[in-house]
């Protein structure tokens, strides 16, 4: 299988305070990268292509690529704010990237093959990586114009935080296991027995918990860059004019999956996903990590 894990490590990691995707987080020193990256070369994928930006490249390189250069495949794609199709410019006071969905298009021209998504500040377990290479190897990329792409799901409740409201994609999801919509909710929180998003605009959504979210884990075929370029201009009518709005990869996908060009099949995981959204969670992933590498879920050191 020649397949490629990207992973967005372009975030400024504003509400972490601090460049958190080479922070060390597991019991030998490890950064989440280290898991990921670990995870994906006994999945088999063969490739990393890591989505930075230019400020911070040389310490990211210098920190990180020695890590892997031995081991397997790395390469590099630039999220840029400036990164625009022709006909659109920076409005005034935009100074993040565009979100997500603009930080895998950055990989545009660097990406060929089948290529899973994640962020590099999260810790998905080894079983996601197992099951997005399954489907890699046994789906058909296209049928009768259609693309055939996939999301790894973890259970709504699991993903919460202790220590602040989180972003989620809710999924809907048929019997026959294929996602139908996502739903972004970004102000989540444990409420009692379920879950509720509360937004600034004062409405709240209750939810039981038990939903299907996407942890931004997907699995694309190049097809995706096409749609992406397809799709951006148009997102950019009505949006380009903000400072703040982002353009996230939930967003495509359910563009792709109303207009019948792509279908989202959705692989459950019990596996443990963890984030390091704020730096308070630190503490609580580290512990979490030593405990997997004193049961032997990871060997200790992760690299020895």
């Amino acid at each position: 299988m020649h397949a490629t894990v990207l992973i967005l490590a372009a975030g400024m990691g504003s509400r972490y305070g601090g460049l958190k995707q080479v922070d060390p987080v597991g019991p030998d020193g490890e950064t989440l990268m280290d898991y990921a990256v670990f995870d994906a070369l006994r999945a088999g994928f063969d490739r990393i292509v890591f989505v930075i930006r230019h400020d911070f490249a040389e310490a990211f390189k210098r920190q990180v690529a020695a890590r892997y250069a031995s081991r397997i495949a790395v390469d590099y794609a630039y999220q840029d704010v400036n990164d625009l199709p022709p006909g659109f410019s920076l409005p005034p006071g935009r100074e993040k990237p565009w979100g997500t969905a603009h930080a895998v298009r950055a990989a545009r021209g660097v990406v060929h093959e089948p290529f899973a998504v994640i962020n590099a500040d999260d810790f998905y377990d080894r079983d996601a990586y197992a099951q997005l290479a399954g489907f890699f190897r046994e789906a058909p990329a296209r049928t009768e114009d259609r693309s055939h792409f996939a999301m790894v799901g973890y259970t709504l409740r699991a993903t919460l935080s202790a220590h602040g409201t989180v972003s989620r994609g809710v999924c809907h999801v048929g019997a026959d296991g294929m996602l139908t919509d996502v739903t972004e909710m970004t102000h989540l929180a444990a409420a009692g027995t379920g879950v509720e998003n509360r937004p600034a605009d004062g409405t709240t959504a209750r939810l039981n918990g038990d939903e299907a979210v996407s942890m931004n884990c997907w699995g694309f075929t190049p097809r995706l860059f096409d749609f992406l370029e397809d799709l951006f201009p148009a997102w950019l009518q009505q949006h380009g004019a903000s400072a703040k709005d982002e353009w996230y990869i939930p967003f495509v996908v359910s563009d792709l999956i109303r207009s019948e060009r792509a279908d989202v099949q959705v692989l459950r995981t019990d596996g443990v996903w963890q984030g390091l959204t704020y730096r308070a969670e630190h503490p609580a992933v580290a512990a979490r990590l030593l405990r997997f590498a004193e049961t032997g879920h990871y060997p200790r050191p992760l690299w020895g």
